[in-house]
């Protein structure tokens, strides 16, 4: 029976790991999709509308919608990937947009290069009697390999339509569509038993071979062998000392490429905001609304943005790396690693994305087939230092090593390492506690190394980039307004010492009006300091007596064996909301200037003293203690709140939270009495 051409025809995308599936996805739909959860689950779920052929329907209710279900060895597996599909295929699970029922119609991608592993997932669809057309997936590759399958002898074999498709190359995309809307109940069904589809499945490999070798004896041809060359690359790559040196030169690389590619847009965007702050203050008269609006929204943004080209660059660049296939061979690595701390090669991934972004890791820990080994990935993901450590760490390895960027690196890179050092310990503390139990071997299949898809990376990059936005960018907005808030009122008169030093200026400037020998050049030199230190002790003594600062006086006894007196106490409460602003709440409290990242302000807070004048805020024996409890300390309320989404509950959260400041405490509290 065909499936009725109707406004919708709902198609549900199937396929095993590795077969190029989000691939093919992107090549029907484009952008022009949507990502969300499975309800009850916390699978992510990408429904789009496929545009290839379509051009005359304007609606995005028309045509075929596609629905990305999770990749699955097979339907019949007791994981939450298989248990979807099931759902899904039987109309007991609705998705993102659409009600709980059976798709029109269901396309299985296959690996046209691998046909042996993917036919019992065709089988375990096609028992399942729904209108279906399969996928020759990565044809192209195929061919190269002198081992493609003929979809016409296939599709009489299985009793459906086969197409051979390349979504790299976007081969074959509008046969696949063609063949949707036409697509029929399969008229052969597979045994119902395991091992009776396994039977069939030979079978029809056998068959399939006999067909294909006879004509290759007819063409006086035979079939091009290429996995000799994969064989000795992988034999490089997954060796226990060669592979951990390849790995270490390719991580070294994606870090170094990370960060120095994204100083130029971060800037860009500081730039553009700091324009931004300072336009509409001059637009909008002096008070309460210029400040919320330049001080609270604006800066928030702009604090939620900067990050933005880092997190981007990292899963354009992972995406990059699985694609060749090269990610499954750096799982494998890393599992011989991680299987002693409880954890698989499976949260490699996660523990990798983290280092731009917690949130994003926290979401990759979705492909980690064991619950309690996703438990504890989440966890410990946090641990992994990310880009909003990195100004705190600017500005501590600055004040630690002035004047000395190789000894600042090496302490960058041992910040790196504790954290990571960190996140396996409390991994195999948790194995060994709250979440006992024996970890699940990991199954990986080692996919063809392949040319990566660039336009695939790229909107990937965008589901990505776009997740961060909506669900960590809207919070850290509000936390910034919240912050901003508490930090500027209640609004105090400005001291003695600032009245007088202003007084003094105007003085100045009157009397050189009316006579005086310095030019004006001269007498801006004498002015600028004086205006500069009534700038900083005014902003300090508001800083000192808000909301902030007088929480910070409160607190200060609890921070005291760690060696913070009540600014500093002040700049960590603050990093609570976001630990990016412990650096500009630092540099406001002690200069007047949010300006963390200039090198002038940077020797002026290493310069501040405490309130009795004498002794500094950033002794070596505080600077490095606040170094550990940065790298330590659950400091990011929005990757609490994904936690307790993806832990299922808010009592992980809590469990994270305590745990990770508790170590960071007693961590530098240790460092700081024995340097002191």
């Amino acid at each position: 029976m065909s499936v009725e051409e109707s406004s919708v025809v709902r198609v549900a995308l199937v396929g095993n790991p590795n077969t190029g599936k989000t691939t093919l996805f992107n090549a029907l739909c484009g952008v022009r999709h949507k990502t969300g959860n499975f309800p009850g689950t916390t699978q992510e779920a990408r429904v789009g509308r496929i545009i290839v052929g379509a051009k005359s329907r304007e609606a995005d209710a028309d045509g075929l919608h596609l629905i990305d279900l999770p990749g699955t060895y097979s339907l019949e597996l007791a994981q939450s990937e298989a248990e979807i599909c099931r759902d899904v295929l039987a109309g007991t699970l609705a998705t993102p947009g659409h009600e709980a029922k059976a798709p029109d119609a269901v396309l299985v991608v296959v690996d046209s290069a691998n046909l042996e592993r993917n036919l019992l997932l065709v089988g375990e669809v096609l028992r399942r009697r729904l209108p279906t057309v399969v996928a020759l997936n990565m044809i192209d590759l195929a061919r190269k390999r002198g081992n493609a399958p003929d979809p016409a002898a296939l599709a009489t074999l299985l009793g459906c339509d086969v197409i051979a498709c390349s979504g790299r190359k976007s081969e074959g995309i509008e046969q696949v569509v063609r063949a949707l809307h036409e697509a029929k109940v399969p008229n052969l069904t597979p045994p119902g038993t395991q091992e009776g589809l396994e039977e069939w499945a030979h079978r029809t490999l056998v068959t399939l071979a006999r067909q294909g070798q006879s004509k290759a004896n007819a063409a006086g041809g035979g079939v091009m062998d290429t996995d000799s060359t994969t064989d000795r690359v992988d034999r490089v790559l997954t060796h226990p000392v060669l592979g951990l040196l390849c790995f270490g030169a390719v991580m070294f690389g994606l870090f170094y490429t990370i960060f120095r590619l994204a100083e130029i847009p971060m800037g860009l965007i500081e730039a553009i905001f700091g324009r931004a702050t300072e336009f509409v203050k001059g637009v909008l008269p002096a008070g309460i609304l210029a400040d919320f609006v330049g001080d609270g929204v604006i800066a928030g943004i702009g604090g939620t943005l900067v990050f933005l080209p880092q997190i981007c660059l990292l899963f354009f660049l992972i995406s990059l790396l699985e694609d060749t296939g090269y990610l499954a061979r750096a799982a494998f690595l890393a599992d011989r690693f991680l299987r002693p701390f409880g954890l698989s090669g499976n949260a490699f991934v996660p523990l990798l994305s983290s280092h731009a972004c917690a949130i994003p890791g926290l979401m990759a820990t979705r492909a980690i087939p064991d619950r309690k080994e996703r438990l504890a990935a989440i966890l410990v993901a946090p641990f992994m230092s990310c880009s909003a450590r990195i100004p705190v760490y600017v500005l501590l390895t600055s004040v630690l090593f002035p004047g000395k960027p190789g000894t600042q690196a090496l302490a960058f890179m041992g910040c790196y390492a504790l954290g990571a050092g960190a996140g396996l310990f409390s991994a195999l503390v948790a194995r060994r506690t709250i979440l006992k139990g024996k970890g699940r071997p990991m199954a990986l299949e080692l996919p063809t190394y392949k040319r990566p898809s660039i336009r695939s990376a790229l909107l990937g990059t965008w589901d990505r980039a776009m997740a961060f936005l909506k669900k960590a960018g809207t919070m850290i907005l509000a936390i910034s307004i919240v912050l901003w808030w508490l930090s500027s009122y209640p609004k105090v008169e400005p001291p003695a010492e600032v009245v007088q030093a202003r007084q003094e200026i105007v003085d100045r400037m009157h009397n050189w009006k009316k006579s005086s020998p310095e030019t004006p050049e001269e007498m801006w030199a004498i002015i600028e300091p004086l205006q500069k230190r009534a700038d900083t002790l005014e902003a300090s003594h508001a800083t000192a007596n808000s909301f902030l600062g007088r929480l910070g006086r409160t607190v200060q006894p609890v921070f005291a064996p760690l060696g913070y007196d009540w600014q500093l106490t002040v700049g960590v409460i603050a990093s609570f909301a976001a630990r990016e602003v412990f650096a500009s709440t630092m540099a406001i409290i002690t200069t007047g200037s949010d300006a963390a990242d200039d090198e002038g302000v940077i020797a002026e807070i290493a310069a501040a003293k405490r309130d009795d004048g004498i002794t500094p805020i950033f002794t070596p024996a505080v600077a490095w203690s606040l170094l550990v409890y940065f790298v330590l300390a659950m400091q990011c309320l929005p990757t609490l709140a994904v936690t307790a989404r993806e832990a299922g509950g808010f009592k992980y959260a809590m469990i994270q939270l305590v745990w990770m400041c508790g170590l960071a405490y007693v961590g530098a509290m240790i460092v700081y009495q024995v340097l002191s």
